[in-house]
């Protein structure tokens, strides 16, 4: 079990900042999924922390031991790739051996430690097979159970279902989920796709532009994003984001009801400010009826997404909601529809798109 801490972290790429003054630590004994579109850093950043990269400035610890000028051998790592290194010319069983012939460790225990990660990766039918034979996605299995077979201190994973076939995507999702709750290692896992992370990760650092903006439990990260940006990224589709300056009672009204006109009435919202306000799809409520605090709306397009939900598309005055509705409602759900805006579910971001912390009791009062 080791921490991970990283001190104003920078990495400079001639006039390309990589990795903005990153500063967090990294649970022991966890799974951190680092998570971000591509371009905003993430690799570097697990570079960096590998060894793979010297960083223009700052440190990195593995507990309280410095370990920025150490070589990459010896700070105890095991790397899985968004392509698959494995050794050719051998079978599955050579690839995921070799590394332990290094370690003091007894037959058995080696025997033990290979057995368990080939069940779990579901090697068995072609442990023996050379691995020149194997295709990409089978060869990323072994390159995965090498590499946790190992048990180093930190395990790092680049992307490792990029390119691995859907089939096999969903089966060594699961597999890499058994085997990190299993592990009781540090496991920094790399990842643009937020099903992964949100599947996988114990805690999300949300990246963008070389800084990490959020570092949280992923429900956190979902429901209550700090900034404007991770409201967006995360969720298929985003949340539903509205501009509104406090001297514009009568729009805000016309959107979310009551609720609109409270909002901006708040203290902790400046006079003349610009907020935007923002509600995911799975927390807006589209109802067949009339209710104090509902606004009406037109549904202009319905679809069935996963899970069997229906997304519907409302326009409300002119403006634009989407809410994901459980099957039974939005099969029934047709044109003139209501819509309530649950505040507390409802969240504010100022003009620098950080988010207000709010408390419930305020918005209560005003209702």
């Amino acid at each position: 079990m080791l921490e991970i801490r990283l001190v104003n972290l920078r990495k400079e790429f001639k006039d390309v900042v990589a990795v903005r003054d990153v500063n967090v630590t990294f649970r022991p004994s966890a799974v951190t999924c680092i998570l971000g579109p591509s371009g905003c850093g993430k690799t570097t950043l697990m570079r960096l922390i590998a060894g793979l990269e010297t960083p223009t400035a700052g440190e990195v610890y593995f507990d309280s031991q410095p370990v920025t000028q150490l070589a990459p051998s010896q700070r105890r790592v095991g790397m899985v790739f968004q392509s698959p290194v494995v050794y050719k010319g051998m079978t599955a069983l050579q690839n995921i051996e070799l590394p332990l012939s290094h370690e003091k460790l007894s037959a058995a225990e080696r025997r033990k430690r290979i057995e368990q990660v080939v069940e779990i990766v579901q090697l068995q039918d072609v442990i023996n097979t050379n691995v020149d034979q194997l295709d990409t996605s089978t060869c990323q299995k072994v390159a995965v159970a090498r590499e946790v077979a190992r048990q180093p201190e930190v395990i790092m994973l680049d992307e490792p279902l990029t390119n691995v076939d859907v089939n096999v995507k969903v089966q060594l999702k699961l597999a890499l989920k058994e085997l990190t709750r299993g592990l009781n290692k540090t496991i920094i896992y790399v990842t643009h796709d937020q099903n992964e992370a949100m599947t996988l990760a114990d805690r999300i650092a949300l990246m963008r532009e070389g800084a990490i903006i959020q570092y949280d439990d992923p429900q956190l990260v979902f429901n209550q994003p700090s900034q404007v940006f991770g409201g967006w990224f995360m969720g298929s589709p985003g949340m539903n984001f509205y501009e509104m300056t406090t001297n514009n009672l009568e729009e805000a009204g016309r959107l979310m009801g009551v609720l609109g006109t409270v909002l901006l009435r708040l203290p902790q919202i400046g006079k003349e400010q610009r907020i935007t306000v923002g509600i995911r799809p799975e927390h807006v409520r589209a109802l067949k009826d009339a209710t104090p605090s509902a606004v009406k709306g037109h549904i202009i397009r319905k679809a069935i997404v996963v899970g069997g939900q229906y997304l519907l598309v409302i326009d409300v005055n002119g403006k634009p909601v989407k809410a994901k509705v459980d099957p039974a409602l939005g099969y029934g759900l047709q044109g003139e529809v209501w819509v309530e805006f649950p505040p507390e579910r409802v969240l504010v971001f100022d003009e620098k798109e950080n988010r207000l912390d709010i408390p419930l009791s305020a918005i209560k009062q005003g209702l």
